[in-house]
Protein backbone atom coordinates (compact mmCIF):
# COMPACT_ATOMS: atom_id res chain seq x y z
CA UNK A 1 0.00 0.00 0.00
CA UNK A 2 1.21 3.59 -0.54
CA UNK A 3 3.50 4.87 2.19
CA UNK A 4 2.46 7.94 4.18
CA UNK A 5 5.05 10.54 5.24
CA UNK A 6 4.38 12.72 8.28
CA UNK A 7 6.40 15.72 9.41
CA UNK A 8 6.10 17.87 12.51
CA UNK A 9 5.56 21.59 12.98
CA UNK A 10 5.80 23.68 16.14
CA UNK A 11 4.63 27.23 16.89
CA UNK A 12 8.26 28.42 17.22
CA UNK A 13 11.71 27.23 16.19
CA UNK A 14 13.27 24.90 18.76
CA UNK A 15 14.90 21.47 18.96
CA UNK A 16 17.46 19.53 20.96
CA UNK A 17 20.15 21.57 19.18
CA UNK A 18 18.40 24.94 18.79
CA UNK A 19 17.46 27.12 21.74
CA UNK A 20 14.09 28.84 21.43
CA UNK A 21 14.24 32.52 20.64
CA UNK A 22 11.40 34.98 20.48
CA UNK A 23 7.75 34.48 21.43
CA UNK A 24 6.04 31.19 22.21
CA UNK A 25 3.81 31.71 19.17
CA UNK A 26 5.49 32.82 15.94
CA UNK A 27 2.78 32.98 13.25
CA UNK A 28 5.22 33.69 10.42
CA UNK A 29 7.31 30.65 11.37
CA UNK A 30 4.24 28.41 11.60
CA UNK A 31 3.08 29.55 8.18
CA UNK A 32 6.51 29.02 6.59
CA UNK A 33 6.99 25.69 8.38
CA UNK A 34 3.60 24.31 7.28
CA UNK A 35 4.06 25.50 3.70
CA UNK A 36 7.56 24.00 3.55
CA UNK A 37 6.14 20.60 4.47
CA UNK A 38 3.43 20.93 1.84
CA UNK A 39 5.93 21.83 -0.88
CA UNK A 40 8.33 19.10 0.27
CA UNK A 41 5.71 16.40 -0.34
CA UNK A 42 4.74 15.41 3.20
CA UNK A 43 1.28 13.89 3.47
CA UNK A 44 0.58 15.15 6.98
CA UNK A 45 2.22 17.12 9.80
CA UNK A 46 2.01 16.52 13.54
CA UNK A 47 1.41 19.42 15.93
CA UNK A 48 2.70 18.15 19.31
CA UNK A 49 1.37 19.01 22.76
CA UNK A 50 2.71 19.46 26.25
CA UNK A 51 1.46 21.09 29.45
CA UNK A 52 3.32 24.29 28.61
CA UNK A 53 2.97 24.53 24.82
CA UNK A 54 0.61 26.75 22.79
CA UNK A 55 -2.81 25.30 21.99
CA UNK A 56 -2.66 22.63 19.28
CA UNK A 57 -6.20 23.05 17.97
CA UNK A 58 -5.66 26.74 17.24
CA UNK A 59 -2.23 26.06 15.74
CA UNK A 60 -3.70 23.50 13.36
CA UNK A 61 -6.49 25.89 12.38
CA UNK A 62 -3.95 28.61 11.56
CA UNK A 63 -1.59 26.30 9.67
CA UNK A 64 -4.46 24.79 7.69
CA UNK A 65 -5.53 28.26 6.57
CA UNK A 66 -2.01 28.82 5.22
CA UNK A 67 -1.93 25.57 3.19
CA UNK A 68 -4.03 23.74 0.62
CA UNK A 69 -3.25 20.02 0.59
CA UNK A 70 -1.11 18.88 3.47
CA UNK A 71 -3.05 17.14 6.25
CA UNK A 72 -2.65 17.55 9.99
CA UNK A 73 -2.19 15.34 13.03
CA UNK A 74 -3.33 17.19 16.13
CA UNK A 75 -1.91 15.96 19.44
CA UNK A 76 -4.68 15.88 22.04
CA UNK A 77 -4.62 14.89 25.70
CA UNK A 78 -7.81 13.22 26.97
CA UNK A 79 -8.93 14.38 30.37
CA UNK A 80 -8.65 18.16 30.16
CA UNK A 81 -11.70 18.79 27.97
CA UNK A 82 -15.02 16.95 28.22
CA UNK A 83 -15.20 14.30 25.47
CA UNK A 84 -18.53 15.68 24.26
CA UNK A 85 -17.01 19.14 23.78
CA UNK A 86 -13.86 17.70 22.19
CA UNK A 87 -16.02 15.73 19.75
CA UNK A 88 -17.72 18.93 18.59
CA UNK A 89 -14.46 20.89 18.41
CA UNK A 90 -12.69 18.24 16.37
CA UNK A 91 -15.64 17.62 14.06
CA UNK A 92 -15.90 21.37 13.45
CA UNK A 93 -12.18 21.63 12.70
CA UNK A 94 -12.48 18.68 10.33
CA UNK A 95 -14.96 20.73 8.29
CA UNK A 96 -12.88 23.91 8.36
CA UNK A 97 -9.80 21.98 7.18
CA UNK A 98 -11.81 20.20 4.47
CA UNK A 99 -11.23 16.76 5.97
CA UNK A 100 -7.49 17.20 6.54
CA UNK A 101 -7.56 16.35 10.25
CA UNK A 102 -6.46 13.33 12.26
CA UNK A 103 -5.93 13.28 16.03
CA UNK A 104 -3.12 11.68 18.03
CA UNK A 105 -4.40 10.88 21.54
CA UNK A 106 -1.74 11.05 24.24
CA UNK A 107 -2.70 9.70 27.65
CA UNK A 108 0.53 11.00 29.22
CA UNK A 109 3.78 9.31 30.17
CA UNK A 110 4.96 11.77 32.83
CA UNK A 111 3.20 12.51 36.13
CA UNK A 112 5.07 15.82 36.38
CA UNK A 113 3.81 17.06 33.02
CA UNK A 114 0.24 15.90 33.67
CA UNK A 115 0.13 17.50 37.10
CA UNK A 116 0.96 20.92 35.67
CA UNK A 117 -2.54 20.82 34.20
CA UNK A 118 -4.09 19.45 37.37
CA UNK A 119 -4.21 15.78 36.38
CA UNK A 120 -3.21 13.56 39.30
CA UNK A 121 -4.39 10.20 37.98
CA UNK A 122 -1.85 7.38 37.90
CA UNK A 123 -0.31 6.12 34.66
CA UNK A 124 -2.70 3.16 34.32
CA UNK A 125 -5.73 5.22 35.31
CA UNK A 126 -4.94 7.69 32.54
CA UNK A 127 -5.22 4.92 29.96
CA UNK A 128 -8.47 3.68 31.49
CA UNK A 129 -9.82 7.23 31.23
CA UNK A 130 -8.68 7.43 27.59
CA UNK A 131 -10.60 4.24 26.82
CA UNK A 132 -13.79 5.75 28.20
CA UNK A 133 -13.06 9.11 26.56
CA UNK A 134 -12.66 7.60 23.10
CA UNK A 135 -15.77 5.48 23.57
CA UNK A 136 -17.84 8.61 24.19
CA UNK A 137 -16.11 10.49 21.38
CA UNK A 138 -17.03 7.80 18.87
CA UNK A 139 -20.63 7.75 20.04
CA UNK A 140 -20.99 11.53 19.66
CA UNK A 141 -19.57 11.31 16.15
CA UNK A 142 -21.56 8.31 14.95
CA UNK A 143 -24.89 8.15 16.83
CA UNK A 144 -27.85 10.15 15.57
CA UNK A 145 -29.94 10.03 18.75
CA UNK A 146 -29.08 11.47 22.19
CA UNK A 147 -27.47 8.95 24.55
CA UNK A 148 -26.62 8.64 28.22
CA UNK A 149 -23.31 7.42 29.59
CA UNK A 150 -22.26 6.71 33.16
CA UNK A 151 -18.73 5.40 33.68
CA UNK A 152 -15.88 5.73 36.14
CA UNK A 153 -14.59 9.03 34.73
CA UNK A 154 -17.50 10.55 32.80
CA UNK A 155 -21.24 10.91 33.16
CA UNK A 156 -23.37 12.55 30.46
CA UNK A 157 -27.10 12.67 29.84
CA UNK A 158 -28.70 13.25 26.46
CA UNK A 159 -25.37 13.70 24.69
CA UNK A 160 -25.62 14.55 20.99
CA UNK A 161 -24.08 16.86 18.41
CA UNK A 162 -25.33 18.75 15.39
CA UNK A 163 -21.88 18.59 13.80
CA UNK A 164 -20.43 15.28 12.66
CA UNK A 165 -16.97 14.87 11.12
CA UNK A 166 -16.61 15.58 7.42
CA UNK A 167 -14.60 12.35 7.25
CA UNK A 168 -16.97 9.50 7.86
CA UNK A 169 -17.55 7.89 10.20
CA UNK A 170 -14.90 9.50 12.45
CA UNK A 171 -11.81 11.70 12.47
CA UNK A 172 -8.94 9.16 12.20
CA UNK A 173 -7.50 8.08 15.55
CA UNK A 174 -3.74 7.85 16.04
CA UNK A 175 -2.59 6.44 19.35
CA UNK A 176 0.70 5.81 21.12
CA UNK A 177 1.97 4.17 24.29
CA UNK A 178 3.88 0.93 24.75
CA UNK A 179 2.72 -0.19 28.20
CA UNK A 180 0.25 -3.05 28.52
CA UNK A 181 -2.70 -0.73 29.39
CA UNK A 182 -1.80 1.40 26.36
CA UNK A 183 -1.74 -1.59 24.01
CA UNK A 184 -5.18 -2.63 25.21
CA UNK A 185 -6.59 0.81 24.38
CA UNK A 186 -4.78 0.80 21.03
CA UNK A 187 -6.27 -2.52 20.04
CA UNK A 188 -9.75 -1.27 20.84
CA UNK A 189 -9.64 2.23 19.34
CA UNK A 190 -6.60 3.05 17.17
CA UNK A 191 -6.76 3.43 13.42
CA UNK A 192 -3.00 4.03 13.41
CA UNK A 193 -0.67 2.92 16.21
CA UNK A 194 2.40 5.16 16.53
CA UNK A 195 5.81 3.84 17.60
CA UNK A 196 8.94 5.77 18.43
CA UNK A 197 12.02 4.85 16.40
CA UNK A 198 12.94 1.48 17.84
CA UNK A 199 15.18 -1.27 16.52
CA UNK A 200 13.73 -3.70 14.00
CA UNK A 201 13.44 -6.44 16.61
CA UNK A 202 11.63 -4.26 19.15
CA UNK A 203 9.40 -2.63 16.54
CA UNK A 204 8.43 -6.00 15.06
CA UNK A 205 7.51 -7.31 18.50
CA UNK A 206 5.32 -4.29 19.21
CA UNK A 207 3.57 -4.58 15.84
CA UNK A 208 2.70 -8.20 16.59
CA UNK A 209 1.39 -7.37 20.05
CA UNK A 210 -0.82 -4.52 18.85
CA UNK A 211 -2.18 -6.65 16.02
CA UNK A 212 -3.11 -9.34 18.54
CA UNK A 213 -4.92 -6.79 20.71
CA UNK A 214 -6.81 -5.43 17.70
CA UNK A 215 -7.73 -8.92 16.49
CA UNK A 216 -9.40 -9.57 19.85
CA UNK A 217 -11.83 -6.77 18.92
CA UNK A 218 -12.20 -7.91 15.31
CA UNK A 219 -10.18 -4.92 14.11
CA UNK A 220 -7.09 -4.15 12.05
CA UNK A 221 -4.61 -1.37 12.81
CA UNK A 222 -2.09 0.48 10.67
CA UNK A 223 1.31 1.49 12.03
CA UNK A 224 3.49 4.60 12.11
CA UNK A 225 7.09 4.95 13.30
CA UNK A 226 9.08 8.11 14.07
CA UNK A 227 12.72 8.85 13.25
CA UNK A 228 15.07 11.84 13.10
CA UNK A 229 16.95 11.12 9.84
CA UNK A 230 20.49 12.45 9.49
CA UNK A 231 21.36 12.47 5.80
CA UNK A 232 24.35 13.70 3.83
CA UNK A 233 26.02 13.16 0.48
CA UNK A 234 28.29 10.47 1.95
CA UNK A 235 28.08 8.26 5.01
CA UNK A 236 31.20 9.91 6.42
CA UNK A 237 29.61 13.35 6.15
CA UNK A 238 26.47 12.01 7.84
CA UNK A 239 28.60 10.85 10.76
CA UNK A 240 30.23 14.28 10.94
CA UNK A 241 26.79 15.84 11.06
CA UNK A 242 25.71 13.43 13.81
CA UNK A 243 28.76 14.38 15.90
CA UNK A 244 27.86 18.06 15.60
CA UNK A 245 24.24 17.32 16.59
CA UNK A 246 25.35 15.36 19.65
CA UNK A 247 27.73 18.11 20.77
CA UNK A 248 25.04 20.78 20.36
CA UNK A 249 22.55 18.61 22.24
CA UNK A 250 24.93 18.17 25.17
CA UNK A 251 25.31 21.95 25.43
CA UNK A 252 21.55 22.42 25.25
CA UNK A 253 20.93 19.78 27.92
CA UNK A 254 23.16 21.66 30.35
CA UNK A 255 21.39 24.94 29.60
CA UNK A 256 17.88 23.53 30.13
CA UNK A 257 18.89 21.40 33.14
CA UNK A 258 17.94 18.10 31.53
CA UNK A 259 21.05 16.13 32.35
CA UNK A 260 21.73 12.67 31.00
CA UNK A 261 18.96 10.22 31.90
CA UNK A 262 16.50 12.87 33.06
CA UNK A 263 13.71 11.91 30.69
CA UNK A 264 10.18 10.77 31.52
CA UNK A 265 11.18 7.45 33.02
CA UNK A 266 7.56 6.44 33.68
CA UNK A 267 7.13 6.16 29.93
CA UNK A 268 7.45 2.63 28.58
CA UNK A 269 8.37 4.20 25.24
CA UNK A 270 11.32 5.96 26.89
CA UNK A 271 12.40 2.72 28.53
CA UNK A 272 12.31 0.94 25.18
CA UNK A 273 14.42 3.64 23.49
CA UNK A 274 16.96 3.42 26.28
CA UNK A 275 16.96 -0.36 25.94
CA UNK A 276 18.05 0.05 22.33
CA UNK A 277 20.58 2.72 23.33
CA UNK A 278 22.10 0.30 25.86
CA UNK A 279 23.13 -1.91 22.91
CA UNK A 280 25.38 0.85 21.61
CA UNK A 281 25.22 4.09 19.67
CA UNK A 282 24.57 2.22 16.43
CA UNK A 283 21.97 -0.56 16.16
CA UNK A 284 20.72 -2.39 13.05
CA UNK A 285 23.41 -0.74 10.89
CA UNK A 286 21.60 2.64 10.61
CA UNK A 287 19.80 3.30 13.94
CA UNK A 288 21.74 5.97 15.86
CA UNK A 289 20.72 6.08 19.53
CA UNK A 290 23.13 8.63 21.05
CA UNK A 291 20.57 11.43 21.37
CA UNK A 292 18.05 9.12 23.02
CA UNK A 293 20.71 8.12 25.54
CA UNK A 294 21.80 11.71 26.13
CA UNK A 295 18.25 12.98 26.73
CA UNK A 296 16.97 10.00 28.68
CA UNK A 297 14.65 8.79 25.92
CA UNK A 298 12.70 12.01 25.80
CA UNK A 299 10.32 11.89 22.84
CA UNK A 300 11.23 10.38 19.47
CA UNK A 301 14.98 10.92 19.58
CA UNK A 302 16.55 8.10 17.53
CA UNK A 303 17.94 8.64 14.04
CA UNK A 304 18.54 6.72 10.85
CA UNK A 305 21.93 7.84 9.61
CA UNK A 306 23.60 7.75 6.19
CA UNK A 307 23.08 8.84 2.62
CA UNK A 308 19.48 9.33 1.47
CA UNK A 309 19.70 5.98 -0.34
CA UNK A 310 20.93 4.21 2.80
CA UNK A 311 18.27 5.77 5.02
CA UNK A 312 15.50 4.95 2.52
CA UNK A 313 16.70 1.33 2.45
CA UNK A 314 16.64 1.25 6.26
CA UNK A 315 13.05 2.55 6.30
CA UNK A 316 12.08 -0.11 3.77
CA UNK A 317 12.94 -2.77 6.36
CA UNK A 318 10.36 -1.25 8.69
CA UNK A 319 7.87 -1.17 5.83
CA UNK A 320 8.44 -4.92 5.49
CA UNK A 321 7.32 -5.27 9.13
CA UNK A 322 3.96 -3.78 8.15
CA UNK A 323 4.69 -0.17 9.12
CA UNK A 324 3.29 2.04 6.37
CA UNK A 325 3.63 5.53 7.85
CA UNK A 326 6.92 7.28 8.63
CA UNK A 327 7.11 10.38 10.82
CA UNK A 328 10.32 12.18 9.88
CA UNK A 329 11.61 15.31 11.55
CA UNK A 330 15.08 16.77 11.84
CA UNK A 331 17.22 18.47 14.41
CA UNK A 332 17.20 21.61 12.25
CA UNK A 333 13.44 21.34 11.74
CA UNK A 334 12.67 23.70 8.85
CA UNK A 335 15.88 23.15 6.87
CA UNK A 336 15.69 19.37 7.32
CA UNK A 337 12.07 19.25 6.17
CA UNK A 338 13.12 20.92 2.92
CA UNK A 339 16.08 18.55 2.53
CA UNK A 340 13.90 15.50 3.14
CA UNK A 341 11.53 16.65 0.41
CA UNK A 342 14.38 17.06 -2.05
CA UNK A 343 16.59 14.08 -1.13
CA UNK A 344 14.72 11.47 0.91
CA UNK A 345 10.95 11.40 0.39
CA UNK A 346 11.07 10.69 -3.38
CA UNK A 347 13.45 7.78 -2.73
CA UNK A 348 11.18 6.34 -0.04
CA UNK A 349 8.15 6.46 -2.30
CA UNK A 350 10.11 4.95 -5.20
CA UNK A 351 11.48 2.07 -3.13
CA UNK A 352 8.10 1.31 -1.55
CA UNK A 353 6.45 1.24 -5.00
CA UNK A 354 9.15 -1.15 -6.23
CA UNK A 355 8.69 -3.38 -3.17
CA UNK A 356 4.90 -3.43 -3.66
CA UNK A 357 5.30 -4.35 -7.33
CA UNK A 358 7.70 -7.15 -6.42
CA UNK A 359 5.34 -8.51 -3.76
CA UNK A 360 2.39 -8.34 -6.16
CA UNK A 361 4.41 -10.24 -8.78
CA UNK A 362 5.26 -12.94 -6.23
CA UNK A 363 1.61 -13.26 -5.24
CA UNK A 364 0.56 -13.64 -8.88
CA UNK A 365 3.14 -16.38 -9.44
CA UNK A 366 1.95 -18.26 -6.36
CA UNK A 367 -1.68 -17.96 -7.48
CA UNK A 368 -0.76 -19.32 -10.92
Amino acid sequence: MPVQIIGMIQPHEVSETIARKGPAVDPAYVRAFAQAHEYAGFDRVLVPASSTSPDTLLTVAYAAAATQKVKFLLAHRPGFVAPTLAARQLATLDHYTNGRLAVHYISGGSDVDQQRDGDFLSHDERYARTDEYLTILRRVWTETKPFDHEGKYYKVKGATSEVKPLQQPIVPIFFGGASEPALQVAGKHADVYALWGESLAQAGDLVRRVRAQAAAHGREVEFSISFRPIIAETEELAWDKAAQILEATKKQQVQISHSRGAGPQQSEGARRLLSDAAKGDLVDERLWTAIARETGGRSNSTSLLGTPEQVADALLKYYDLGITTFLLRGFDPLVDAIDYGRELIPLIREKVAQRDALNASKSERKAA
